[in-house]
């Protein structure tokens, strides 16, 4: 009977010893944002980053070129995307023609980060991975 009722707390004393510990591990209760989808005038990307102040798009197609642009423009604003209401999601619209692409998002010019809203995705040559969108 002694060794019944231990078993009885032992759930509960787990939930309680890791609960602290494990607060960050609650990543999953995040709301989920779409991968990117067709609009009217292109695909809408949408990143979550609520504390960056700027956020870029980067991928493989002509005009973004990585953000070098078509011919190193000397922009700094290539794939530019905004937070217009200022929630942490920054989004942009890209007029992307049929094509497989590769993509990452950067942060605050110096984090690259793939999106973790999209399954797809393929090695990017450097240890991690790049974004992949195939438009139809």
């Amino acid at each position: 009977m002694h060794e019944t009722k231990h078993k009885r707390w032992l759930p509960l004393l787990v939930l309680l010893v890791a609960l602290p510990l494990g607060c960050g591990g609650l990543d999953f209760i995040k709301r989920r944002l779409p991968p990117p989808y067709p609009v009217e005038n292109g695909i809408h990307f949408q990143f979550e980053a609520p504390s960056a102040h700027r956020v870029q798009l980067a991928g493989n197609w002509e005009r973004n070129n990585w953000l070098a642009g078509q011919a190193e423009t000397g922009s700094y604003n290539i794939g530019l995307m905004a937070d217009e209401d200022g929630d942490g999601v920054w989004t942009l619209v890209e007029a992307l023609p049929t094509g497989r692409y590769q993509y990452k998002f950067v942060i605050d010019e110096n984090t690259w980060k793939e999106d973790p809203n999209n399954p797809l995705r393929v090695d990017d040559g450097f240890g991690g991975y790049n974004s992949l969108l195939i438009v139809e």
